[in-house]
């Protein structure tokens, strides 16, 4: 087993094309009456794309991002960096 720790780096143009995607699907959900932040958690989570309603395309969005990027996303947003 190697010890050694793997690098991952989300480029800029995908942070911005991610926090893109996530806001139009967070909106499509709340319009549709879901709570969206549990919707996307419960998607993250899973990867059971039933979490993410079809409203405005909102599910096709979102599995055109990888479950990683989003989270890298949110990650950064939360720390700041």
């Amino acid at each position: 087993m190697k010890d050694k720790t793997m690098l991952f780096q989300l480029k800029p143009s995908k942070e911005k094309e991610v926090q893109k995607v996530l806001k139009e699907v967070f909106l499509s959900l709340k319009e549709r009456g879901y709570n969206p932040i549990d919707q996307i958690v419960g998607y993250l989570i899973s990867g059971d794309l039933g979490y993410i309603s079809s409203y405005q395309d909102a599910r096709r969005k979102m599995q055109s991002l990888d479950r990683s990027k989003v989270v890298e996303v949110l990650l950064s947003s939360f720390i700041g960096d």
